[in-house]
């Protein structure tokens, strides 16, 4: 059975609904993903139901087989897309509201993968209110440090 799930972008000017219907999704690793979101590799959700824009992306060509969207206005990317092919796209995980059902499944494009970032459970784990020059920032902005 699918679930509703809401997401968008980080400023809030993108928003979405769209019904999932599976706790899997995988990483890419290839250098399009790499590039698009400036990480080692891009955590998606791949959905087969429409999505609902309740206020629409920006796209752009990320290559001449496929197309992403993202708010223009915050910079957050958001997807993925063929743009000739198979039904339904790919969400980022970061970007739904509450990303904590999704569990990585598989990797994708691991030709690309840098494999140093994959195990990282024993490095030192820091957290942000426990940060002295985060809590700083926050504070002198008047602000809490968000989640």
């Amino acid at each position: 059975m699918a679930d509703k799930m809401t997401g968008g972008c980080q400023c809030g000017r993108v928003r979405y609904e769209v019904q999932v219907d599976s706790d899997d999704a995988y990483w890419c690793h290839c250098r399009m993903c790499q590039k698009a979101t400036g990480g080692i590799a891009a955590a998606f959700v791949q959905v087969d139901h429409p999505i609902t824009w309740l206020s629409e992306p920006d796209w752009y060509d990320s290559s001449p087989v496929a197309h992403r969207p993202f708010c223009s206005k915050c910079g957050t990317p958001l997807g993925f897309a063929w743009k000739e092919g198979r039904e339904g796209q790919d969400l980022t995980v970061g970007s739904f509201d509450d990303p904590s059902r999704f569990r990585p499944a598989v990797h994708a494009g691991s030709e690309s993968m840098h494999e140093a970032w994959l195990d990282t459970r024993d490095l030192p784990r820091y957290y942000s209110t426990s940060t002295p020059s985060v809590v700083k920032h926050w504070q002198e902005a008047g602000l809490e440090v968000p989640e």
